[in-house]
C-alpha cells in the first residue's frame, strides 16, 4: 500500500493485542477434506450461497477508497496447505509492522485485480507469476487506510521468497487448517475515550509459529483487514 496513510491503530494510538475480546458463536472448523487443492478448485468453480461476515474496517464518508488487491497465497506442501503472509517493515508509514498478504494499490496499467495481486506479490516477495494458479476472488474489503481491496486466492508452488527490503521485513507461512478453525479467531472491541462515541471492532488470529529468521518461535499477530479477509474465506469454505 502507498505511504502517507495512517492506519486505524496509528490514528487512535492503541495496541491491538491489549484490546479486550468479545464472545463469538461456537462454529465448526472447515473439514479437512475441503482444504485440499482439488476441493478448493471445485469450491471456486461451483461456489455455495454465502455472504461475507465483514466488509470494512471502519466507515468513511466523502473520499472514495482507492482500488487495491492482495494475493492470498496457499502454498501446496506435501503435508498440507499453508498461507503465506508478510510482516511489513517498521519504517513504513502505512501498516508498519503489521501482518499482511502480498499486495497493494492498483496501477493504471493493471488489467484487473488478479494482475495487481500477482504484480505486487512478485515485487514484494519475488513470487514468480508462473508459480501461482489463481482459484478465484473473495468479496472486496475496505480498509481503514481507505483502500477497496480485492483478495485473490491462488495455489502456489513452494518457492524461496526474497522480501523487498523497503516493504517486507519477514515472510512466513501459517497452516491453513489453523486459520480456518474459528476456535482460533478472536473478536476485539475498542471504544476510544475521545467523546466521539465511536466503537471499532475487528478480528485477530494470533499464531505461534517458527520465526522466519530461524530464531525461537514467536507470536504472529494477524489482525485487522488481513484477519477479516481470512474470516470471510472461512465463511466461504464452511458454507
Amino acid at each position: 500500500m502507498s505511504a502517507g496513510v495512517r492506519t486505524l491503530s496509528n490514528l487512535l494510538g492503541f495496541d491491538p493485542r491489549a484490546v479486550p475480546t468479545l464472545a463469538l458463536p461456537d462454529l465448526p472448523p472447515v473439514p479437512p477434506e475441503r482444504l485440499t487443492p482439488g476441493a478448493l478448485r471445485a469450491r471456486f468453480l461451483h461456489p455455495p450461497a454465502w455472504a461475507p461476515e465483514v466488509r470494512r474496517d471502519v466507515r468513511f464518508s466523502g473520499e472514495t477508497p482507492r482500488r487495491a488487491a492482495v494475493l492470498v497465497p496457499l502454498v501446496a506442501h506435501p503435508d498440507g496447505l499453508t498461507v503465506l503472509l508478510t510482516e511489513r517493515t517498521a519504517r513504513l508509514r502505512s501498516h508498519a509492522g503489521q501482518i499482511a498478504f502480498p499486495g497493494g494499490q492498483a496501477d493504471p496499467q493493471d488489467r484487473d485485480p488478479v494482475d495487481t495481486a500477482l504484480r505486487e506479490a512478485q515485487e514484494e516477495v519475488a513470487l514468480p507469476r508462473a508459480a501461482a494458479q489463481v482459484l478465484g476472488l473473495l468479496p472486496p474489503y475496505v480498509t481503514s487506510s481507505r483502500y477497496n481491496v480485492t483478495p485473490v486466492v491462488a495455489l502456489i508452488k513452494p518457492f524461496t521468497p526474497r522480501p523487498h527490503p523497503d516493504e517486507v521485513a519477514q515472510v512466513f507461512e501459517a497452516p491453513l487448517p489453523f486459520l480456518m478453525n474459528p476456535a482460533h479467531h478472536r473478536w476485539h472491541c475498542f471504544a476510544p475515550d475521545d467523546g466521539a462515541g465511536r466503537t471499532f471492532e475487528w478480528f485477530s488470529m494470533p499464531w505461534n509459529g517458527p520465526s522466519a529468521t530461524g530464531g525461537p518461535p514467536r507470536e504472529w499477530f494477524i489482525w485487522g483487514a488481513t484477519a477479516g479477509m481470512l474470516r470471510n474465506f472461512y465463511r466461504f469454505l464452511a458454507a
